[in-house]
């Protein structure tokens, strides 16, 4: 059985027993014993260890892990202390720094955003070496939607970033008018260009934070 620590053992702890999960976890104890998969078992679960439920104020959703060696450790879009920054996230580093003024910071680990209540989650939380999408359809989407369904539940509002059309199916999932969708082309240097880079959404965000009595995000 899994357990997460916090808060989100009361969210998504039964799901960890349903048959879609334990058939999840068969597949997965196979593809780490035959195959390279990231993130290291141990890590796979961060977003949620993190950022415990009830300290949720946005969510950035992304699609499965980094699939290079080293890369990833459980947070959507972050890589660990020492590891070169990934393009995509180079790309929101220079939209926060156009946005808010913050200067872009030389690490690619996003912690402190998890720390400051920024869910970094995955759709999929693992996947297979040099090899994206690997993972997707097997359940992780099952169990990832229903932590978005259960954020869009709370009464206290959230941002939720949708960045590329994955993340934008998302959407029939949020249903609360008292949450803010933020929607932009996804940060790969495939698409920023195209309506991702002049966003706002960082001064967005916070903005709505605010303006419901929420404490800003430390970005």
């Amino acid at each position: 059985m899994v357990r997460i620590g916090n808060g989100w053992d009361n969210i998504i702890g039964d799901e960890f027993s349903k048959d879609y999960y334990l058939r999840l976890r068969e597949y997965l104890k196979r593809e780490y014993s035959d195959y390279t998969v990231y993130p290291e078992m141990h890590s796979i679960f961060n977003a949620f260890r993190h950022t415990d439920y009830d300290d949720v104020k946005a969510v950035i959703i992304g699609q499965d892990p980094y699939h290079g060696e080293g890369q990833a450790h459980g947070l959507a879009f972050s890589v660990p202390e020492g590891v070169p920054v990934p393009p995509s996230l180079k790309n929101i580093y220079s939209e926060l720094r156009n946005d808010l003024g913050i200067p872009v910071p030389e690490s690619g680990c996003l912690i402190r955003w998890a720390q400051s209540g920024v869910l970094l989650l995955n759709a999929v939380l693992t996947v297979r070496a040099d090899t994206a999408g690997s993972h997707r359809g097997k359940g992780w989407e099952i169990l990832t939607n229903r932590a978005i369904e259960a954020l869009n539940a709370r009464e206290k509002p959230v941002v939720f970033f949708l960045w590329g059309n994955y993340a934008k199916e998302k959407i029939p999932l949020i249903t609360g008018k008292q949450h803010l969708i933020l929607t932009a082309p996804h940060p790969s240097p495939l698409s920023a260009y195209y309506g991702f880079f002049g966003c706002g959404h960082f001064s967005k965000c916070n903005e709505f934070l605010k303006a419901n009595g929420i404490e800003e995000i430390k970005w």
